[in-house]
């Protein structure tokens, strides 16, 4: 029987070589170079090549949480975004490298920059894993002509209108040149916002001369003659406010009948707002505060005018933030409308007063989502104003888990675009949702969170559950470490990569001790701001 199978007789071992080229047709060489002739050692060769690379990949940080399910999540999308995304790579789009026939195509499998495309990337910065964050500048540096070009013959403003939909191709035009989606203002300071966060949590400054500032300065530019058009502005507004005019809330109205829900969307001032403060800042660390007087000028004068964001009264829950001016508090929401002021908008957060933390907690009480863009976004949202129930996380993420530990979108609520007849799974089919890769940052920010440039630790974990994490990265290119164990946190380790001035909240009230090269000293606050040296790590223990 054995000459009848197809098997091995003897022994001994079969090397073979398979060939993959990547790249854009027109650069992979058409016709594939004779290989050598395999050896026996080549496959360890390769083997170790391979080894050596995940090593270092998760050497980059770590988490040991007695919430198994969170650790292996944790780890399960880690290991998808490795897979899936490179350094400097083309980036993936909406279902990454997996297409076939039916499978990754819906959508075109395009990025979308009115969050789907960013959201993986989330992960990057917390997770230590900023090399990863290259491939989204790369998309950023591909879609410059082509937003400068619309900007130019469409709005006939200067700058550049980075678009709703792109292709990893050359583009001459944008995808959605008309409304309804074609007219979101937001995704213009969203596709760049991720430029400004690579500086900040590696604090390179090459990185944000070279490659993220002209983008930036770019969004800015269109960003400021669209709201200073006569349209924007003037005496038809009974204010004195700059609007920003017309504009689509995402994923909800289209345009409406006299532009009823079409101006100052929570997603539009949070995220311009958000460019704003960030070039006001690149400039002066690049020293272009003078050559940019005019910009600058502009800018600190639209700010100083800028409309409020818009809110409604709820009948359970008082005031509460909505996506746009005169909306309901009752609607049900694609994407987390509500909170865009705490993220991505980064406005509102642990740092704000007790009255704007009413008002957030408020909102995210109120706030209905129907599920399908959400499973990342809104847990991210409640992490950072301390409000995720951990439990209720789980049992989400596990409602939308695929068998391979992916996750995929799933319909949570009706009486939105569902209703009770909805196929709540009708997304699964479509393929691997690169998006929620992203699933690391929610645990990260749990564990530990610095987006205003505080480190806070475990502010959304609970004290009686164990966690450990090391290396993970806080705005200032500080890596950090901690542990809490049967209720305390004994440690807490602060590497300084560039040497800057750390500002970090320790968890214990009474203060604490600092332990650096120059030696060991008491605190008397647990507020502690104190200058870096480069490559130091620093010490605090209760």
């Amino acid at each position: 029987m054995a000459n009848l199978e197809a098997a091995f007789q003897h022994k001994v071992s079969f090397n073979g070589y398979i060939s993959l080229l990547e790249g854009l047709n027109s650069v992979v060489e058409t016709e594939i170079q004779e290989l050598e002739t395999p050896k026996p050692d080549s496959f360890f060769v390769t083997f170790n090549e391979n080894e050596k690379i995940w090593k270092e990949y998760w050497n980059k940080s770590g988490v040991k949480l007695s919430d198994q399910f969170l650790e292996r999540m944790w780890y399960h999308n880690l290991y998808f975004l490795n897979c899936a995304t490179k350094k400097e790579a083309t980036p993936p789009g909406l279902f990454a490298n997996w297409s076939y026939n039916n499978i990754g195509t819906a959508w075109h499998g395009d990025y979308h920059m009115n969050y789907n495309t960013q959201q993986p990337f989330w992960a990057t910065f917390s997770s230590n894993h900023l090399e990863k964050n290259l491939s989204y500048v790369k998309l950023v540096e591909m879609l410059v002509p082509v937003s400068k070009k619309w900007a130019k013959e469409y709005y006939e403003l200067p700058g550049a209108y980075f678009p709703h939909s792109a292709y990893p191709v050359e583009m001459n035009m944008v995808a959605y040149p008309v409304p309804t989606w074609g007219w979101e203002i937001a995704e213009t300071p969203w596709t760049v916002q991720g430029l400004w966060w690579h500086y900040l949590y590696s604090g390179d400054v090459e990185f944000l001369k070279s490659r993220a500032y002209e983008p930036m300065k770019l969004a800015v530019e269109f960003l400021v003659a669209y709201l200073k058009r006569t349209e924007a502005s003037g005496p038809q507004w009974n204010d004195d406010k700059f609007h920003i005019f017309p504009t689509v809330p995402p994923e909800l109205y289209g345009l409406r009948p006299g532009f009823k829900y079409n101006y100052d969307c929570n997603v539009d001032l949070s995220l311009t707002k958000f460019i704003f403060k960030a070039f006001i800042e690149a400039a002066k660390v690049l020293n272009q505060e003078a050559s940019e007087k005019e910009l600058l000028t502009n800018v600190n004068m639209i700010l100083s005018r800028f409309p409020d964001y818009p809110t409604a009264i709820s009948d359970k829950y008082g005031k509460v933030l909505v996506s746009v001016p005169d909306e309901h508090d009752q609607v049900v929401y694609n994407v987390p409308n509500a909170l865009f002021t705490v993220f991505p908008g980064e406005d509102h957060g642990l740092h704000s007063d007790s009255e704007t933390m009413k008002l957030l907690k408020n909102t995210f009480f109120n706030m209905q989502n129907e599920g399908g863009n959400d499973l990342v976004f809104i847990n991210l949202q409640a992490a950072r104003i301390g409000m995720l129930d951990l439990e209720r996380f789980k049992r989400q993420v596990n409602y939308s888990l695929m068998p391979n530990g992916a996750a995929s979108d799933r319909v949570m609520q009706v009486h939105g675009r569902y209703s009770d007849l909805s196929d709540y799974g009708f997304m699964d089919k479509m393929g691997i949702w690169f998006e929620n890769f992203g699933l690391p940052v929610v645990i990260n920010e749990c564990l530990m969170q610095s987006y205003d440039g505080t480190i806070r630790l475990f502010p959304n974990w609970p004290m009686n559950k164990d966690a450990e994490f090391h290396n993970l990265r806080a705005v200032g290119a500080f890596l950090v470490s901690g542990e809490l164990k049967d209720g305390k946190i004994e440690v807490i380790k602060v590497e300084s990569e560039k040497g800057g001035l750390l500002k970090i909240i320790l968890p214990w009230q009474s203060g604490g001790t600092v332990s650096t090269a120059a030696g060991k000293k008491s605190l008397s606050s647990s507020i502690v701001e104190m200058q870096t040296v480069k490559g130091e790590t620093i010490v605090f223990q209760p």
